[in-house]
């Protein structure tokens, strides 16, 4: 499953625990790596440059971007809907649905809620 969405960043507790999340509930993989003093940086995508997803992991938790301080809302687009549903079932990580809207949210490991939504038609 493909997910299509514009680049954003996302605080996570455990680069490691995350990066395998991502990579399974969004078919995403490792396009790159950045370490520094006190953060690491993991860019995720599924292949196209433009569409990224960054987990950053901060050592110190000093900064503006303590954990929490994420994007305020992100919508992932998924090209198979059912079949994106039916995984993310059986990995137990929906949180709420709206039926009516044919949308859910998935929850990270760190409990930030991510929209999953329909292609365009």
């Amino acid at each position: 499953m493909k997910a299509k969405f514009l680049h954003t960043n996302i605080n996570v507790l455990d680069t490691e625990r995350s990066v395998a999340f991502y990579e399974r509930a969004l078919g995403l993989k490792v396009m790159r790596r950045k370490e520094g003093k006190g953060f690491v940086l993991v860019f995720l995508g599924d292949g196209a440059t433009e569409y990224q997803l960054e987990l950053t992991c901060l050592a110190d938790r000093k900064t503006p971007y303590e954990l929490g301080d994420n994007e305020s809302h992100i919508a992932f687009e998924v090209a198979d809907f059912d079949a994106a549903h039916k995984l993310h079932s059986d990995m137990e990580c929906i949180c709420y649905e709206n039926t009516n809207m044919g949308i859910y949210f998935i929850e990270d490991p760190d409990g930030y809620w991510i929209e999953i939504i329909p292609p365009a038609s």
